[in-house]
Order: structure tokens, then C-alpha cells, then sequence
């Protein structure tokens, strides 16, 4: 079997696309020569480093196999090849039904430079991706409507778990999304599932085994890396959630590791709908940049629950201007450590790492510093059996601890260092947290 694998190149500067695309010296020139092909298990598509592909972008529909994963990545030596979409690689999203508030947009047309559509067993590494607006007539930041853009796109809907996706080594900047349209494919790299034509038939769509290591994320609106929204949001609705839920509807054995981001638009690092997802050794630098009264200034317009069109009535903007650093949604026995996070902007969060309608979370041996909305949140009624223990927290802002109306949470063994001035619980918090052998240390002026 592994006879029939082949190794396709591209050289945008020497290639050409009456070629065979099987050798260096019969390199194509594009990358719309690989999108009219079918990749076949252990098929490698290879870019020459140093090559440009403007305009262009990569969609692949066709899967790997466990033993024989498709690859998508460089050769040659030099500055890694360059995915420069411009706004191309257009497709349509949808997830087939409203999501969990009636201002959040379910479907639309998305721009991506990479777009993995309903494939599994897939790598993606060593690339430069970029998908800039900056020559798109009339299309400023603060639009409503404006255009959804991602670097890297992941989406499963019609052919059930899609397992083995593996993103790394990857240089994703410049991506110009849209900063209202949270769970849209919309940022560096995002990953969603959305509902099947037949689900008796192909069963629930969503992700087993996802790595996402070693990337360089920066200048991406509207998140940095986000695993991964589902269309069956409404399974997960109690504050415990049970093993059946997450063995049913949730991603499984997702790892996000040794990544760097900065200057994203809004959250740095988030898994959604997760089962024991592992969040490690990952940086966040100046995350939430665009989550402000300016660039964040619209009124965002309530959609029809059957429609999904506006219905005419708005809700106040402060509503959706909230955004943190690295955390979890809807997720189960999420483990985050060794994570850095600083710089975080404020906004109604603006905080380093936040326990969110999840059960079972724990944070340990993290650092924070200089996050304007804090260092740790535990939001609302259904962030249950939640864990803070062994991190540092050094001169965070607003408040160093927020638990948001919280049931319980377990905060122990950490090391803070506060300034005068900034309250060791942020002001008009009444959630419940309890406090063991935590060490609260003011800084001296």
C-alpha cells in the first residue's frame, strides 16, 4: 500500500502546473493544482521553502490513515513557504442550528487559508499563513458583517469522529476576522463541528486526537487557537457533565502545547466541549487587544432562533466585550499547566486563565503578570469542582482573584504578589472559592 503514496511539490518560483508535481524538478506552481487532486493515505504535499502563494489557499477534503497520515509541509532550505490567502479560499459554514445566545452567528461565508473539511488523519507543519484584508474596499475593523477569516480552518460535520488532526510548527499572523463572530471559524486556528446532513447515518460529528505544538500565532483577530465549538452545545447543559455526554459529544485526547501568541484580538488559547483536554507550556502576550470600546463598537444584532436571521432588536455592545487569556469551556477534567500568560487587556474579563461553565478544571503551576482584568476567574453557576493550586501570579490588575457567582472552587498553595491598591478578590464578586496555605504578597512601592 505505502507503493501507491506519493509526494507531490510545489515551487512557486520555478514550478509549473503542466507539470506532474512528483518530483523537485517537476514541481506545480500552485497550490490550485493540489486542491483538483485526491490525496490518498500517506500522500505528502511538500511547498519549496521561500515560495509565496498569494491569492492562494489549501482545501483538503480527502483523510490519512492511522499508519499513513497525509502531510502537508515544506522542503528545500530557506524561510518556510508562505500562504498568503488575501481573503480567497472562500467556503460557506453553517451549524445547521442556533447556538447558545441569540447574538451568535451560525452560519456564513468564512475565508481560510488552510481549510481541513471533514479530514482526519492529517498534518499540517511548517508553514507561514497569513489572510489580510487590508486591500478589501470598505471593510474596516468594527463591522458588523464583516468577512470571517482564519489561518488554519478544521471542521467535521459529515463523516462522524474525525481523528489524527496534528497542526505544527506553524507561523500564523495577519489574519484580519471578524472580532463579533465568536465561534465562526474565525482566527489563527479554530476547529469546529457542525450537524450532519443524515447523523442516524454518519454519527455525531466531532474531533478524537488533536494536537496543536509548537506554533507562532500573532496579529490574529478573533481568536488565537480555539478547540473546537459544536453544533450540540445543548448537550452539555447541566453544570456536571457526565462521562456519557463526553464519550457521545465531546473531543477527546486534545492536546495544545508549546504554542506562542501574541497580539490576538481576543482570547488567546480555548478548548470547548472537551473530555480531559491537556493545555501545557503554552505563552500569551497581549491578548484581548481588540476587546475595547473602539475597536469592539458595534451593537450586536439578536438573531431568530429559526432563521438565523436579524430579527431587528440589538443587544447593548458591553455584552460580547469580554475575553481572557487561556481557559476552558464546557469542558471536563481540564488539565492546564506550565502556561504564561501576560498582558491580557482589559475588558469585563481581560484576566490570565478562567475556569468557565466547566467541571472538574485544574490550574497548576501557571504564571501570570500584568493582566489588567486579573490573574484566575471562576465563572458563573456552572463552573463546578474547579482547582487553582501551585501557581504565581505577579502584579496582576482590577483583582487578583474573580469568582464569578461560582458554587465551589479549591484555591491552594499559590504565590501572589499584589500591588497596593488592587483587591485580592475583584469588587462585586460573590462566588464561593476556599482558601488554603496561599501565600498574598504586597509589592513594595
Amino acid at each position: 500500500m505505502t507503493d501507491l503514496c506519493r509526494k507531490y511539490y510545489v515551487d512557486s518560483i520555478n514550478g509549473n502546473d503542466t507539470n506532474d508535481g512528483l518530483s523537485e524538478n517537476s514541481a506545480f506552481a500552485s497550490l490550485f493544482a493540489i486542491n483538483q487532486r485526491s490525496l490518498q493515505p500517506g500522500d505528502h504535499v511538500l511547498l519549496e521553502r521561500g515560495s509565496v502563494f498569494c491569492g492562494q489557499y489549501l482545501q483538503v477534503t480527502d483523510s490519512g490513515r492511522e499508519d499513513a497520515p497525509i502531510v502537508i509541509g515544506a522542503y528545500g532550505e530557506g524561510d518556510a513557504p508562505r500562504i498568503e490567502a488575501c481573503g480567497q479560499g472562500i467556503w460557506y459554514q453553517n451549524y445547521g442550528a442556533p447556538l447558545d445566545s441569540p447574538t451568535h452567528v451560525y452560519r456564513g461565508y468564512v475565508s481560510s487559508a488552510v481549510l481541513l473539511y471533514d479530514a482526519e488523519y492529517i498534518i499540517v507543519e511548517d508553514l507561514e499563513i497569513t489572510n489580510e484584508a487590508d486591500k478589501i474596499i470598505g471593510e474596516y475593523y468594527s463591522l458588523g458583517d464583516k468577512m470571517n477569516r482564519t489561518g488554519v480552518a478544521v471542521v467535521a460535520k459529515d463523516k462522524g469522529v474525525r481523528h489524527g488532526i496534528t497542526l505544527r510548527n506553524l507561523l500564523i499572523h495577519d489574519v484580519n476576522g471578524n472580532v463579533y463572530d465568536k465561534h465562526m471559524n474565525n482566527g489563527g486556528i479554530y476547529m469546529t463541528a457542525l450537524r450532519p446532513e443524515n447523523e442516524e447515518l454518519t454519527g455525531v460529528a466531532r474531533y478524537k486526537d488533536v494536537t496543536v505544538e509548537g506554533c507562532f500565532v500573532y496579529q490574529v483577530s478573533r481568536w488565537g487557537i480555539a478547540v473546537g465549538y459544536t453544533y450540540n452545545w445543548d448537550k452539555f447543559q447541566t453544570a456536571e457533565l457526565s462521562d456519557e455526554v463526553m464519550e457521545k459529544y465531546g473531543a477527546t485526547n486534545v492536546v495544545i502545547e508549546n504554542n506562542y501568541l501574541n497580539n490576538v484580538g481576543g482570547d488567546a488559547i480555548t478548548t470547548m466541549y472537551a473530555d480531559e483536554p491537556l493545555i501545557q507550556y503554552n505563552v500569551s502576550e497581549n491578548s484581548s487587544k481588540q476587546i475595547n470600546k473602539t475597536d469592539y463598537s458595534k451593537p450586536q444584532p439578536v438573531l431568530d432562533k429559526v432563521t438565523g436571521e436579524p430579527t431587528g432588536q440589538y443587544q447593548g455592545v458591553g455584552a460580547g466585550r469580554v475575553a481572557a487569556g487561556i481557559w476552558p469551556w464546557k469542558c471536563k477534567n481540564a488539565l492546564l499547566r506550565y502556561n504564561d500568560v501576560c498582558d491580557t487587556k482589559l475588558n469585563q474579563d481581560g484576566m490570565a486563565y478562567d475556569a468557565d461553565s466547566g467541571d472538574g478544571t485544574k490550574y497548576e503551576y501557571n504564571y501570570s503578570r500584568l493582566n489588567e482584568g486579573g490573574c484566575m476567574m471562576f465563572c458563573l453557576q456552572q463552573a463546578v469542582h474547579n482547582t487553582f493550586e501551585n501557581n504565581l501570579s505577579v502584579d496582576d490588575l482590577s483583582g487578583t482573584m474573580t469568582p464569578a457567582s461560582n458554587p465551589d472552587a479549591y484555591v491552594a498553595n499559590n504565590t501572589f504578589y499584589v500591588r497596593p491598591g488592587v483587591p485580592f478578590v475583584r469588587k462585586r464578586m460573590h462566588g464561593k472559592m476556599t482558601l488554603k496555605n496561599n501565600k498574598v504578597i504586597k509589592i513594595e512601592k
